[in-house]
């Protein structure tokens, strides 16, 4: 299964079902840096140095860095879901559908309402 860091935009629930469904999900706080307002080019650099792909909310942010250095472990765009379950089952989808090993400077993305995410 795929290991994943969930930024402080990911909320709770959703990395709980992620870890139900046997991903490796640890977030800032598990780390000991949630609250310190990371820029998020900071978290890529924490996500890279553990090997994991970032996994958040924070769309438009996480977007642009892809665009400007595709040089991170991978990041997984998301549209907020108030059913975490469902979010978490179609993050899980789709990691499913890619090799996990293959994240590395590729931006995928879960968007709430799509049969298939990409």
């Amino acid at each position: 299964m795929a290991r994943l860091l969930a930024d402080e935009n990911c909320p709770l629930p959703v990395v709980e079902a992620l870890r139900r469904l046997g991903h490796d999900v640890v977030t800032l706080a598990d780390l000991g840096q949630a609250q310190q307002a990371l820029p998020d080019r900071s978290v890529l650099d924490v996500a890279a140095a553990d090997e994991r792909a970032v996994v958040t909310l924070n769309r438009r942010h996480f977007i642009r860095l892809h665009a400007d250095a595709a040089s991170h472990t991978g990041i997984i765009v998301c549209t907020f879901d108030p059913d975490f379950d469902r979010q978490a089952r179609r993050i899980d989808q789709l990691l499913r559908a890619v090799d996990p090993r293959s994240l590395s400077g590729r931006l995928l993305r879960v968007t709430r309402g799509a049969d298939n995410p990409e």
